[in-house]
């Protein structure tokens, strides 16, 4: 059985562990601007209309699923429906929080996006190996969701 960790060892690999995510963050970032220049999107853009492919959301709801601010995803949903790509429709359980839809042309925009982003999965598969891959995404969901623990304990709701 091993030793438990010092404190001096979990600080170390906090430090490690968000210093890697910084990092892959500005990576991901960098490959979705290439992946989505293709659809005349930018990856913020992108970001915002695949949130809401599946089912419609209002721009709150969008900002909690991504982790962002709503005033950042109110910004870029916003230009998504000057763009044509998205439009507000009536939210039946808030008369004010409209919900973001993709339109037609956002979905075909997203299209356009499919090809590069198979390709890459298939790349990064390959590279990392298919169990790799997908321990390295339950990693991240299960980080993801001790965090939302622990900022929920620690973050007064009021």
């Amino acid at each position: 059985m091993p030793e438990p960790l010092t404190l001096r060892e979990k600080q170390d690999l906090l430090s490690r562990t968000a210093l890697g995510v910084f990092r892959l963050n500005g990576q991901f970032l960098a490959v979705s601007e290439e992946l989505a220049k293709p659809a005349g999107l930018t990856a913020a853009r992108w970001q915002v209309l695949g949130a809401v492919l599946t089912e419609p959301l209002p721009v709150a709801g969008i900002a909690r699923a991504m982790g962002i601010t709503r005033q950042s995803v109110q910004r870029i949903a916003d230009l998504l429906a000057a763009q044509g790509l998205a439009e507000y429709v009536p939210n039946p359980a808030h008369r004010r929080a409209k919900l973001l839809r993709p339109t037609a042309e956002g979905r075909a925009a997203i299209a356009r996006i499919t090809p590069g982003h198979a390709t890459l999965a298939t790349r990064l598969a390959a590279e990392l190996g298919e169990e790799a891959f997908a321990q390295t995404a339950e990693a991240l969901s299960r980080l993801t969701a001790a965090l939302d623990t622990l900022h929920a304990q620690t973050i007064p709701s009021d």
